[in-house]
């Protein structure tokens, strides 16, 4: 084992009890809270090396280092696609990926219904959201979100399972606030379709945790910081 892996299995064990005391703060189980491994720029080895300490689920960024890497992954751990999507990229992810969790357009959501439709599946999704109104960033605005989920309904193909959002980096938690309360609100008027709140990455999953965030796509908090040399 080198030092990687070791700072890997440390890393796992700090932010496993991390994640369970934000949890216990939230008044839930740890068990509620899925710890997603994100893997953009990680070597298979090291990805192995969090599967082995408990990880599984992986999330993955872009499609064509996805298919470079996936058949090193330990078998059978399923494996959510978190990046900005392009619509002529998603026929290579239909059919292997548990969740596709950046969907902002319907214009992505028919072309994952059309190829799902091919497979004979249907893909579950999550909407993102721009709980921040960043122009940088993907999302709807909250605002657009009841119409857009509307829209995705009648797509036979496609199952809305809940929300995504990337908060701004800011000192506070009114981004995770308002994202807990738009959740809220959602899945009251739509409680089925409302199961997941992907919200918390490596800085802020306790806080994501402590707002009702259920899943938190952890990667250089886990792997240390990022090679893009690699890319």
């Amino acid at each position: 084992m080198d030092n990687k892996q070791q700072a890997v299995r440390e890393n796992y064990a700090r932010i496993s009890y991390e994640i369970a005391q934000a949890a216990d703060k939230s008044g839930r189980k740890p068990e509620d809270i899925a710890f997603m491994a994100v893997t953009k720029t990680v070597d298979p080895v090291y990805v192995n090396e969090a599967i082995d300490c408990g990880i599984s689920l992986l999330g993955e960024n872009r499609v064509q280092e996805w298919q470079s890497k996936r058949d090193a992954y330990r078998a059978g751990i399923p494996v959510d696609f978190i990046g900005a999507l392009q619509s002529n990229k998603v026929k290579y992810l239909i059919g292997s990926i548990r969740l596709i969790h950046s969907v902002d357009r319907m214009s992505l959501a028919q072309e994952i219904d059309r190829q799902a439709a091919k497979h004979g599946i249907i893909q579950d999704i999550l909407l993102e959201v721009n709980i921040g109104g960043e122009d940088t960033k993907s999302g709807i605005a909250p605002a657009e979100l009841p119409a857009l989920l509307t829209q995705v309904g009648e797509l036979p193909n496609v199952n809305v399972k809940g929300l995504m959002t990337i908060p701004p980096p800011c000192s506070d938690t009114r981004f995770l606030e308002a994202m807990e309360e738009l959740f809220l609100r959602t899945k009251e008027a739509d409680p089925a379709r409302m199961q997941i709140l992907s919200m918390g990455m490596s800085d802020d999953y306790a806080q994501a945790i402590e707002h009702g965030s259920n899943l938190v796509r952890v990667g250089s908090a886990l792997f240390g910081a990022r090679d893009y040399s690699k890319q």
